[in-house]
């Protein structure tokens, strides 16, 4: 994956058919999410070109344009909030977003989805409305609690490393 400011994703590339009011609409949210990081520093956005053109399904999800902020918590507790433009398998663009935590639970399972927002994009919904409504999750995500422990028991997982 390229990475770089949103302003560098070539989005028409990236997603042919798109038109200029989308692209002015997909810069729009992505300067909302852009403003919602509390360290306030612009966002590394990532894209694969090779992803622009559907491949057929996956044995993982195919990522066409993302952001993965990890917001740090509590010492080294790291919470990661993720908006993605996504393929499904039946090869509908998609917007996934998600808040994530380190595992803690005897079996390590890595991470946690503790909160999930996903919208495929179609007849009723544009690509810049799924993306809208993804990044205004994030951005809501964003301005709760940075205290991993606070999603964790949200979600109903163990809140401490020997529980």
């Amino acid at each position: 994956m390229k990475r770089g400011a949103f302003d560098d994703v070539p989005l028409t590339t990236l997603i042919p058919g798109l038109s200029p009011a989308g692209v002015d609409s997909l810069k729009d949210t992505a300067r909302a999410v852009d403003a919602a990081r509390v360290n306030g520093a612009g966002a590394e956005w990532g894209w694969a070109l090779d992803h622009a053109v559907f491949p057929g399904p996956q044995p993982w999800t195919l990522i066409i344009l993302g952001l993965d902020v990890v917001e740090h918590a509590d010492g080294d507790d790291p919470l990661e909030f993720v908006l993605q433009v996504v393929w499904t398998d039946l090869g509908e663009l998609a917007v996934d977003a998600a808040v994530n935590v380190a595992c803690w639970c005897d079996t390590d399972h890595a991470t946690h989805d503790v909160d999930a927002f996903g919208l495929v994009v179609g007849d009723a919904t544009s690509l810049p409305q799924a993306f809208r409504a993804g990044a205004e999750r994030l951005i809501g995500w964003l301005a709760d609690p940075r205290d991993a422990d606070y999603w964790r028991a949200g979600a109903g997982l163990p809140t401490c490393r020997s529980c």
